[in-house]
């Protein structure tokens, strides 16, 4: 196996590896070029998103900054909104379905790194030069949900469709569809129900 399809299948990888070093700055040079686009430069931001993330739907809108990984391997519905530094480590698939939306701040991290000193370590090669061994996990958003601001979602979550996830909540587990969702570590807190609409 290739680091790279090591990566995506949840395995322990070199994250040096030539090929994901390559992805990696190509995606990082395009974040930066995104960034520095004005909200009202479509087509110039659609050129940019056809490289960097071009497994989306109709109506993204990412208002940037943001930061992406790798962004091929993240995959977005229809209707997607993400507000200022929108940050994607998609070492591992990132799947977000339609009508979501993201707030300030927000995070979706896949790495993984060893729980045990040891193998957590940087590691030296031959040649002198270092690198470290991590894994990932991937990360699914459903449809319809809301992130609000600064909260992040871990690698190996899922979110289930219509949720809410409270500002600065941290998702460490599953969340189960139609929650409101909050806290560090991230917990149901009730589920979301027709007495909740506005009638608006």
């Amino acid at each position: 196996m290739t680091e790279k399809e090591k990566m995506l299948a949840g395995i322990p990888y070199d994250p040096s590896d030539k090929e994901l070093t390559e992805l990696r700055v190509r995606a990082h040079k395009l974040s930066k070029d995104y960034s520095d686009t004005y909200e009202d430069e479509f087509d110039k931001r659609n050129e940019i998103l056809d490289i960097l993330m071009p497994n989306r739907g109709k109506e993204t809108f990412l208002q940037g900054p943001v930061f992406f990984d790798y962004g091929v391997f993240t995959d977005v519905g229809e209707n997607f909104y993400a507000n200022f530094n929108f940050t994607v480590l998609d070492c591992c698939r990132v799947t977000i379905g339609d009508n979501v939306f993201c707030g300030p701040n927000v995070t979706l991290a896949a790495p993984m790194h060893f729980f045990d000193a040891e193998e957590r370590r940087m590691r030296t090669r031959a040649d002198g030069t270092s690198y470290d061994i991590e894994y990932a996990r991937p990360i699914t958003i459903g449809n319809d949900c809301w992130l609000a601001s600064n909260a992040v979602a871990c690698g190996g979550v899922t979110i289930g469709d219509g949720c809410i996830i409270g500002a600065g909540s941290v998702v460490t587990r599953d969340i189960p569809p139609n929650s409101l969702a909050a806290g560090n570590p991230c917990r149901v807190i009730r589920k979301i129900t027709e007495k909740d609409k506005m009638n608006y």
